[in-house]
């Protein structure tokens, strides 16, 4: 996420103004005139298209099953955005419990118009985000694209993956409500899409970082079957979910945080959701730093994992787009920060040996990579490494894994157009959001508004919703993933190219032992 801090109504105001071409599009409110309505909702225009926020599409009650909501009864005005889910962070928007909200752009809230729809869910792991970030505001994917475009937020941290099953029945779906809420809000779009103008029979999903993570783990939930006919995930994957008992040790470490002992229920249900949320403060006992929560292999709603030992058999039947950027670690691994601050080649591996997942020595692998890139730099070593290690390989392996299965076509992609905002950033974890998005002057984007930002968005477009419309994305020259070729589309600076395997040294160094998902 941006991690831009406005106020609530600059907040609105600023991202629906924002991307190329709508600098002057009407701030949202009541004023706006010829307010579209779809079923019971009316909405408000920016520019040529129809927006409705702050839907309810559920409710829940704390650690329970969402409850599906009417979608008729009495109008409704959809003019501002719900409240987001609890989280650390992004304190100056309103949080809530009561955070099961989707938001619609549709050029056209005409049941007979019957476009492909493109559900977005968003990053932040499954700990914070939201989709009222204005670099994922709707309007200009739903025009350029000419598709419904529809984002969800839906329950984090330990309100949607909290694992207290162990605790008595009514948990049973605990650990992975927050997966629920999305089942609940793809039903929702089934069910109620066509008075927005879009196709039920034609859903994609789509998400970053986290929410990458969260499809690939709904393409191994049995009762996500039929939700959705496409997906893409970007710079998110999932190959195994989090085990019980790693689960486990998480809430113990949790319920120690909030001083509530384990057995004490009522104390945990009754107690207020800020006191809920300084919990999230809780030391990891798996992986150290802040506790995890995540999906849990519980057997009720997730049966299997979603990548290991193969690619879910449900999921083979779905035509896939995986993609990451050149440079993943640089938009959290600060090369102005601490971690960066006088590294050199005597003591860049005791540096790399916290930021990676594959259990290599740190001292071989900057050896392997001076060897290899003689001329590359310190810092650039750094960042290949931490991205090769760390939030690349769960793409290759659920890729290879569709590959091996025979799934149903897979596209994948590299983004490598660097930030001409900030030259240090290169091709950063989120990058490709504004491109996709079309959000390129929205706050949060480093991709600039010059000629190789707005082909690059125009490409990412043309790409996606033409995976959403006929099942392959819309660049003819993209051609699908195979093995061995691992053909991938690297999007540069204004241009697209056909690549075999584009760091395939880098994918067979990593690949000398395995990857461990983080959370398992």
């Amino acid at each position: 996420m941006s991690g831009a801090r406005l106020d609530r109504r600059a907040f609105v105001a600023a991202g629906m103004a924002a991307g190329a071409g709508l600098a002057s599009a009407p701030v949202l409110g009541r004023r706006a005139s010829a307010r579209p309505q779809a079923g019971r909702y009316r909405g408000v225009r920016t520019g040529p298209v129809a927006a409705f926020l702050g839907i309810r599409y559920a409710r829940a009650a704390r650690f329970a099953a969402p409850e599906p909501i009417a979608f008729t009864g009495e109008p409704l005005d959809a003019v501002e955005f719900g409240p987001i889910a609890p989280q650390l962070g992004l304190q100056d928007h309103p949080q809530s419990e009561d955070c099961l909200f989707l938001n619609v752009w549709t050029p056209e809230a005409d049941a007979r118009a019957r476009r492909p729809v493109m559900v977005y869910f968003h990053g932040g792991a499954y700990t914070s985000g939201t989709v009222t970030d204005p670099l994922t505001h709707g309007q200009h994917l739903a025009e350029r694209g000419d598709v419904v475009v529809v984002t969800v937020n839906q329950r984090l941290n330990v309100f949607g993956y909290g694992w207290l099953s162990p605790f008595g029945e009514r948990f049973a779906d605990s650990g992975n409500l927050g997966q629920l809420d999305l089942l609940c809000a793809l039903g929702w779009v089934r069910a109620n899409i066509g008075a927005f103008g879009g196709d039920p029979a034609r859903v994609m999903v789509f998400g970053q970082s986290g929410g990458g993570a969260k499809i690939a783990t709904l393409m191994a939930m049995p009762a996500a079957a039929g939700l959705f006919h496409s997906a893409a995930t970007m710079s998110g994957q999932q190959v195994t979910a989090s085990g019980p008992g790693n689960a486990l040790a998480r809430t113990r470490a949790f319920l120690a945080e909030i001083g509530v002992r384990e057995g004490d229920i009522d104390s945990l249900l009754a107690l207020p959701a800020e006191r809920l949320v300084e919990g999230l403060d809780a030391r990891d006992p798996i992986l150290g730093g802040r506790v995890y929560f995540g999906p849990v292999l519980d057997m009720r709603n997730l049966p299997r994992h979603p990548f290991w030992p193969d690619a879910a058999p449900q999921s083979r039947d779905i035509p896939m787009i995986l993609g990451n950027t050149l440079d993943e670690t640089r938009a959290f691994i600060d090369p102005r920060g601490p971690v960066l601050a006088g590294i050199d080649w005597s003591n860049i591996a005791e540096r790399l040996a916290p930021q990676i997942r594959i259990d290599l020595d740190p001292r071989w692998v900057v050896a392997q990579y001076r060897a290899r890139y003689p001329d590359w730099s310190v810092e650039r070593v750094f960042y290949a490494a931490t991205t090769a290690g760390r939030s690349w390989p769960g793409q290759v392996i659920e890729a290879d894994a569709r590959a091996r299965a025979g799934a149903k076509q897979t596209w994948v992609y590299q983004l490598d157009r660097p930030s001409p905002i900030d030259p240090l950033r290169g091709a950063a974890h989120t990058d490709d959001l504004p491109y996709l998005f079309g959000t390129l002057d929205a706050p949060g984007s480093y991709s600039g508004t010059d000629s190789g930002a707005a082909a690059t968005s125009a490409a990412m477009i043309a790409a996606f919703t033409g995976l959403a419309r006929a099942g392959r994305p819309g660049l003819p020259e993209w051609t699908p993933y195979t093995l061995p070729a691992r053909d991938t589309l690297v999007i540069g600076d204004g241009t697209t190219t056909m690549v075999a395997d584009p760091r395939r040294w880098q994918r067979e160094l990593w690949a000398t032992a395995p990857y461990i998902q983080p959370g398992s």
